[in-house]
């Protein structure tokens, strides 16, 4: 726990020193969870694609849909822009190459988000044709921990099928790596 709060306190000094510490928080929980989902989307079988861990359950493949659209329409709804693909295209479709690219198109259009954004530019509220306004950072935010919470349920699956999360892999191969 002790290691934590150091940890915490150190992000948030080097953070609040750069001048973007918003920006400088979310950006590795961004390429985290982006790295999460996509390595898990490669890692399932194709013939696991229709897997669901109980039937009324999405399957595999309509987790990787539901990212893909999420994607598309909270980050085009945060940059203020249009996204550049319909990504109702994605529903139905249970080929892992096609979900794997789109998720990775997706997350593609998401990084200027992430990448690009200032402290300044993420607080600026944007006004929707429909919906309400509301603050980019509060967009950003959301789909971090909706990443979060789908790559936790996309685990059980990959364990169930014996396969050992992304998540899991790196840690295990960083503890490998200490060991004398």
């Amino acid at each position: 726990m002790r290691n934590l709060i150091f940890t915490l306190a150190c992000t948030w000094c080097a953070a609040a020193q750069s001048g973007s510490p918003i920006m400088d928080s979310l950006r590795p929980r961004y390429h985290l969870a982006k790295l999460n989902l996509v390595e898990a989307a490669e890692l399932m079988p194709e013939s696991e694609y229709r897997y669901r861990l109980t039937p009324p359950q999405r399957s595999f493949a309509e987790w990787m849909e539901h990212n893909i659209v999420m994607n598309y329409n909270l980050c085009g709804a945060a940059l203020d822009v249009e996204a550049p693909v319909d990504p109702r295209k994605f529903q139905g479709v249970t080929a892992k190459a096609e979900l794997v690219q789109g998720l990775k198109d997706s997350f593609a259009f998401c990084d200027p988000l992430y990448e690009d954004m200032t402290d300044a530019r993420a607080l600026e509220i944007v006004t929707p044709s429909q919906g309400k306004p509301f603050a980019r950072v509060n967009h950003m935010i959301g789909l971090v921990v909706n990443w979060n919470q789908h790559y936790g349920n996309l685990v059980g699956y990959l364990r169930t099928k014996g396969i050992t999360p992304p998540s899991t892999a790196r840690a295990q191969r960083e503890r490998a790596k200490q060991k004398p």
